[in-house]
């Protein structure tokens, strides 16, 4: 066939990829290059894809010494010896991932694995990195040989651009974008997160096999093309074509009963199978159709995710502790909700405290009912978790991202403060959950001017450019912060405030929860922050109220 078709079985090949040299690709500019790898441009020509990776790969900015082809030239041997490629050792941070054969031959199959093996000689900074083996056969298709394909994989390895991210080589940033991906379902994809955390034990466990479903069970024609755009846009891409496929899963398994121990089987199954139900140009407009957060805000939450982790002693491979563990049955005692209830509203919170425990800090039945107290309480705990039982029985409540304390910046002036993770949520007599408007109408805010020239805007789907750049107080800069985006009005970003009269969650147009300096009585309605409908009867009594604080179990 032609120079880039050594490795390969053409006759498992998709029949309609062509290897021909007919098209070529001149355009060099970020918007042009990013709907032509979204509509597929080069994805039916063998020779122009190779052609084309060849230079994005090539313009990625990468370490002074990158190891290149001549590089593996001279160490191949020396690493490989006499052994038989096909049954040479994988290193252990690749984590027993699934090799891909992608339709390679024999041969192919082999130099995947000498070529894995020379890059873990060459870069022992990587300690966890299972999507490396399903990179290396993918790039291998688009190679003449095995030093051209080491040498793609190392620039992308060593991209030393702050602003660019591709593959996790690390255990912290591996489970902090698994972390990530969870936060990022109970946002986008809530009818799946509630069926997930219904029928699987621990979901995160589930949520963990995200690259698993994209680098090793997603046949070569998709991850062709998902490849396509992700070298072009890098690691958000890979986040949204996950969670199209957890979307499009759902919506094949709607009405199904599951039983548990098989859900992680169950996805994995259906990614490998896809092609039976979705083709490779409707998963990408549903991946592209989700209006995902900007790529400053997802850098945020990854650090936060990481940073948690980092406080827990997390940051090699270990057993995972069961999420629902959390909430223990035996020691959980609250007068508003029992466990179940409880680990429905903990499914809700974000994935950095999902390991946390509750610890009720503040209860009208034991404290009082007295604001005073209420601050004196709260202070010192973040986040917070507020929980509202009526005198109708009704129950109701918010969770609140922010320490009370900030409230005093204010300066004895009634003042919001909090972030975009503030919702607010009734339990009885429905279930409904209220985020940030924001996220569910990305619309309505343009990023702020905080970013810099030239950076993403949140209301286009797929911005360009990358992380935040770093706070001078090196301090991390809030996830989901008002000040980082050009919201309309205020109104849109009245999350929660306090003084000595009374406590809000939710402003504009209304107040989503009002509550009295007693905290006797009470008031509910729409407001513009949550586009919430009243959380219970819109003047009610409370029984009895209750805070909620997150112990952190694995480091005290």
């Amino acid at each position: 066939m032609g120079e880039y078709s050594r490795f390969i079985v053409w006759d498992k090949m998709d029949s309609s990829i062509q290897d021909q040299d007919s098209k070529e690709l001149t355009s060099t500019e970020f918007q042009e290059l990013k709907q032509l790898a979204r509509q597929g441009y080069w994805a039916k020509n063998h020779s122009l894809r190779a052609k084309v990776y060849h230079k994005l790969i090539g313009n990625i900015p990468c370490r002074t010494v990158t190891p290149d082809a001549n590089v593996y030239r001279d160490i191949v041997v020396k690493i490989v010896g006499k052994r038989s490629s096909s049954t040479l050792p994988l290193p252990e941070f690749v984590d027993d991932s699934l090799v891909p054969t992608y339709c390679l031959n024999a041969e192919g199959v082999g130099a995947v694995r000498k070529i894995i093996s020379c890059i873990a000689s060459q870069f022992p900074d990587i300690s966890f990195c299972p999507a490396l083996p399903s990179v290396v056969a993918l790039l291998l298709h688009y190679s003449r040989d095995e030093a051209e394909c080491f040498e793609k994989v190392c620039r992308i390895l060593a991209c030393n651009d702050p602003s660019k991210r591709f593959i996790d080589q690390t255990f912290l940033a591996f489970e902090s974008s698994c972390m990530t991906f969870g936060d990022l379902v109970n946002k986008y994809c809530q009818a799946a997160h509630k069926l997930m955390v219904a029928v699987s034990e621990d979901v995160l466990e589930v949520y963990s096999d995200w690259q698993r479903w994209l680098f090793g069970e997603l046949p070569m024609t998709y991850i062709g093309r998902v490849f396509d755009v992700f070298l072009v846009e890098g690691y958000k891409v890979l986040y949204r074509v996950a969670l199209a496929l957890l979307k499009f899963f759902h919506k094949g398994r709607a009405g199904q009963t599951m039983e548990s121990h098989n859900v992680q089987q169950d996805i994995r199954a259906f990614v490998r199978d896809i092609a039976k139900s979705v083709s490779p140009e409707k998963l990408l407009e549903k991946a592209f159709a989700i209006r995902l957060f900007s790529r400053k805000e997802i850098h945020l939450l990854q650090m936060a995710n990481e940073k948690a982790l980092q406080q827990k002693g997390i940051t090699v491979k270990q057993k995972r502790q069961n999420v629902h563990l959390a909430v223990h049955a035996e020691n959980f005692k609250s007068e508003i909700v029992d466990v179940k209830k409880m680990r429905d509203i903990w499914s809700w919170i974000p994935e950095r405290f999902a390991l946390c425990q509750p610890l009720l800090v503040y209860t009208t039945s034991e404290h009082g009912c007295s604001l005073s107290r209420f601050f004196s309480h709260c202070e010192g705990h973040e986040p917070t978790l507020l929980l509202i039982k009526t005198t109708a029985q009704e129950v109701c409540g918010a969770y609140l991202s922010t320490d009370w304390d900030e409230r005093k910046r204010g300066g004895g002036k009634l003042s919001f403060f909090g972030t975009g993770e503030c919702f607010v949520f009734r339990l009885v007599p429905e279930v409904e959950r209220y985020e940030w408007v924001v996220i569910k109408h990305p619309e309505l805010a343009m990023m702020g001017p905080e970013q810099g020239a030239g950076t993403p805007q949140a209301a286009d789907p797929s911005p360009s450019s990358a992380s935040a750049p770093p706070d001078p107080s090196g301090r991390l800069s809030p996830f989901l912060s008002a000040r980082h985006f050009n919201l309309p009005s205020k109104a849109a970003s009245m999350f929660m405030a306090g003084d000595r009269e009374c406590i809000i969650i939710g402003g504009g147009d209304g107040q989503a929860l009002y509550i009295d300096a007693d905290l006797n009585h009470g008031r509910t309605a729409h407001c513009n922050t949550f586009n919430n409908q009243p959380l219970c009867s819109e003047n009610f009594q409370i029984a009895v109220l209750e805070v909620w604080g997150f112990i952190d179990t694995l480091s005290s």
